[in-house]
């Protein structure tokens, strides 16, 4: 195991208890690290409640690898049992329920997503477990248990309910059991350190409170800051429309790093990358294209990156790039003739037609570098479109293809 323990601090808000307590089995996270006989096991659990990861998840995955980097052991915990009722943090109102078939379906695309992050290969070095091998064999009487370790006040302490109960929300019962059974999965597992956001420090304070209350040691909790989006102001969220998602092609990858706000790109060298941060140009510019570059590298390789960084280029001069970056949109399955807004809803740019026409008319829209004004331009054929590339904004493309 490493004995440089420097990369336990790069981008952690928090870990707790971050201090050795005489009268208690808890000691300093550094200290275990440093002094344990054997790897130590990191919980990292993920309710696969949607289906896209974006980078402010991949904070998570990052830290964990660097764990396993270190000698330790990562755990995924899919939470297959967990997302059925979803986690009621910073939530304003209940979580709709999911189905397993859903869960299973949205594990899948996340592990397909972390694949270039964590290290899937080496022995020992990463388990993925589901927790409905423990949690669906809870019988009442280990519920009862379980639910006996909290108060009703602990529970209305938690963010998230504290609003709701203020408000007069109506808050469900089977939320209560949320943290309870994801802290439960520290028990199960044995874990010796938990990851998550800072929004997480209460469920991640149950698993701790759990572990003592069945004879194990407690967990530490180290806590992740939650990233602002690509609008500098409000986290990353797919709802808000500010994210980048870790499974987006290399130039869409590439685009929207390249425009990151100088307010916030030191905390996105910080937690997205492993580059020395006193050794950063000092060129605002050379930053944006240097993150860029660095991330696309990570989830594409280097040389998509490149290619990536020098199609962002043509672009931006004259809308007009041969190279392979630009994702492709086939036209074999529009009906001609066909109008320019309904071939930016279809090829994915615009969520529908009418997003589309507000978009063109606005001004957002380029054809092979050429600004499209007319909002009902029509194309008889796919022959003058093939080969060209559609442009929405600064961060989005396709060139049509037959």
């Amino acid at each position: 195991m490493s004995n440089s323990l420097s990369w336990l601090s790069r981008g952690t808000h928090e870990i707790f208890p971050d201090q050795p307590q005489s009268s208690s089995p808890d000691e300093n996270l550094a200290q275990r690290i440093a002094t344990a006989d054997r790897p130590l096991r990191i919980k990292l659990g993920i309710d696969p409640t949607g289906t896209d990861i974006h980078l402010g998840h991949s904070i998570l995955f990052r830290k964990l690898r660097a764990f396993q980097d270190a000698g330790h052991t990562a755990i995924v915990v899919i939470g297959d049992f967990t997302a059925r009722i979803g986690d009621p943090t910073g939530k304003s109102e209940v979580r709709r329920q999911l189905t397993a078939e859903e869960v299973a379906a949205n594990a899948e695309t996340y592990l397909n997503q972390v694949r270039p992050i964590l290290d899937f290969d080496t022995p020992g070095r990463l388990e993925i477990c589901y927790n409905s091998e423990w949690l669906s064999q809870l019988d009442l009487p280990k519920t009862l248990e379980l639910l006996a370790t909290m108060t009703v006040g602990q529970m209305l302490a938690k963010e998230g309910f504290a609003e709701r109960y203020k408000q007069g929300t109506a808050i469900y019962l089977h939320e209560f059991l949320y943290p309870l059974m994801q802290g439960y999965d520290s028990v199960a597992l044995k874990a010796d350190v938990e990851l998550g956001g800072t929004d997480q420090k209460f469920n991640l304070a149950v698993g701790r409170d759990l572990q003592r209350h069945f004879g194990q040691t407690p967990q530490f909790g180290l806590l992740m800051p939650i990233l602002l989006g690509t609008d500098g102001v409000q986290k990353m969220s797919k709802s808000i429309g500010n994210y980048i998602g870790l499974s987006e092609d290399a130039l869409s990858l590439y685009s929207k790093l390249e425009k990151i706000p100088d307010s916030i790109i030191n905390t996105y060298f910080e937690l997205l990358t492993d580059l020395p941060l006193e050794k950063l140009p000092e060129n605002p510019r050379d930053r944006q294209k240097l993150l860029a570059l660095e991330v696309v590298s990570q989830y594409h390789g280097k040389d998509a990156a490149l290619e990536a960084q020098q199609a962002a280029m043509s672009l931006i001069q004259g809308g007009k790039t041969t190279t392979d970056a630009v994702p492709e949109f086939s036209l074999a399955s529009v009906q001609f003739p066909a109008k320019l807004f309904y071939l930016l809803s279809a090829a994915g740019l615009c969520k529908t037609s009418s997003d589309a026409r507000r978009q063109i008319q606005g001004g957002a829209v380029k054809l092979d570098g050429e600004k499209v004004e007319e909002v009902d331009r029509t194309f008889e054929s796919p022959d003058g479109l093939i080969g060209k590339v559609l442009q929405l904004g600064k961060n989005k493309f396709v060139r049509f293809v037959s």
